[in-house]
């Protein structure tokens, strides 16, 4: 969600049941503004809120100008002071992939496993070693593993220019509801993986302005992505800010799940 138009997005987008207080909205919103400036962004996204036992975490992106670029995340546990999280490596998707259960909400919170290290190199005898997890580095890997999973935009929403830089495409107003429910209308919302694998004979019939990202419809499983869609048409509130549909949320075959709105994250 666009931090510019915040409040328009989260009351919208409630109606899939979650929702935050009001007090909440309007530190979000002031925050967020601060964060922009602070941090020199060209955009900043509300990501969402990912649920602690203690405290919640609530996370936000910001963009530079090319808005394929690397995201710089953000957390905070008030809405207010945000902290800004490292980029996420192989060795901490490794590690904290041991790590199950839920959030804690305390980013110093350490997570304890054993595993199984050779005493010397060359030798076949192991012993136990306790290693030890921040939960902090446990958040910026699930961030990092939902966003590759499961975060999405619109064929459209995003402009590749002839130098390079990727921009928002101030002409987009939306999917139609017949293009909403099909999945080469979306793109994973990070840099192309298959697309580069791609012969230029199946490359023919692409726009390189608009069709640089890897679409949905060549995910594998097949049909391992399902959509929730809300019609405006139908007379039901549409959290889409540009058009009638709203693809509200994502899922992914390995149980991910992220909402969207304003077409956006």
């Amino acid at each position: 969600m666009d931090a510019e138009s915040l409040l328009l997005s989260l009351e919208l987008a409630s109606g899939s049941g979650q929702g935050l207080s009001p007090d909440r909205r309007a530190s979000l919103l002031t925050s967020l503004t601060l964060v922009k400036r602070d941090y020199r962004y060209d955009r900043v996204l509300f990501w969402g809120r990912i649920l602690g036992l203690n405290a919640d975490y609530y996370i936000a992106q910001g963009l530079s100008e090319d808005q394929l670029a690397p995201r710089k995340t953000l957390y905070s546990l008030n809405c207010m002071e945000w902290s800004l999280l490292p980029p996420a490596t192989e060795e901490m998707l490794v590690q904290t992939s041991m790590v199950k259960g839920r959030f804690m909400g305390d980013p110093s919170h350490l997570y304890e496993h054993t595993e199984l290290q050779k005493v010397n190199e060359g030798d076949k005898v192991f012993e136990e070693v306790v290693v030890q997890i921040k939960e902090e580095t446990r958040l910026v890997s699930v961030i990092d593993q939902i966003d590759k999973a499961v975060a999405v935009i619109p064929r459209g929403a995003l402009i590749k220019t002839p130098f390079g830089p990727v921009h928002v495409n101030r002409t987009f107003e939306g999917l139609s509801l017949s293009e909403a429910k099909k999945l080469s209308s979306y793109f994973h919302f990070r840099e192309p993986v298959e697309l580069k694998n791609k012969t230029l004979l199946e490359k023919a019939d692409l726009d390189p302005s608009l069709d640089f990202m890897d679409s949905l419809e060549h995910d594998i499983p097949k049909d391992g992505v399902s959509f929730d869609v809300d019609d405006g048409n139908r007379g039901q509130s549409s959290p889409h800010h540009y058009g009638k549909t709203l693809l509200t949320a994502v899922r992914s075959p390995a149980g991910l799940e992220l909402g969207i709105g304003m077409g956006w994250l």
